[in-house]
């Protein structure tokens, strides 16, 4: 039976439709911060038990209720959770991450680097010059994951 992670970064108080539709069927929300917003927070807790990270828009008093990383196992999976990549502090491969998920550029990307799947799953706030509104999922199938950028209409 597989799993489904649904992936999302920089709603920048705007949280579509079509984004809520796509995480619906998820077993697990990851925000990666710049959520600027208490109702987005709300509105995704009540779809699904979601875990979200402090952002370089957010607005929380230091040590608030969110903070700058979490790390989370699921699916038998371990992923790790920031704003901005570039903030990083830790060698994810001898920590025994598996996921390192990261937003702050609005570019959606999959990389791997020493067997760490690296994703950025874009942003599904405001459009932002030509970046395209997107999110991801990552499919946990027992060992195997399989992650996908899911492209948002405007």
């Amino acid at each position: 039976m597989s799993q489904i992670v649904g992936v999302i970064s920089d709603t920048h108080g705007l949280l579509r439709p079509s984004a809520l539709d796509a995480l619906r069927n998820c077993d697990l929300i990851l925000h990666a911060g710049d959520i600027c917003g208490q109702d987005i927070i709300d509105t995704l807790q009540a779809v699904q038990h979601t875990v979200f990270v402090q952002g370089n828009m957010d607005r929380l008093p230091h040590g608030g209720p969110i903070r700058r990383t979490a790390s989370v196992t699921f699916g038998g999976k371990h992923f790790f959770v920031l704003h901005d990549l570039y903030e990083l502090d830790l060698d994810p491969k001898a920590a025994g991450v598996d996921v390192v998920i990261h937003g702050h550029s609005h570019c959606p990307e999959i990389a791997y680097k020493d067997d760490v799947l690296f994703l950025n799953p874009g942003s599904i706030g405001p459009k932002r010059f030509s970046l395209p509104i997107s999110m991801a999922l990552i499919r946990i199938e027992g060992e195997a994951m399989h992650p996908e950028i899911i492209t948002l209409p405007e």
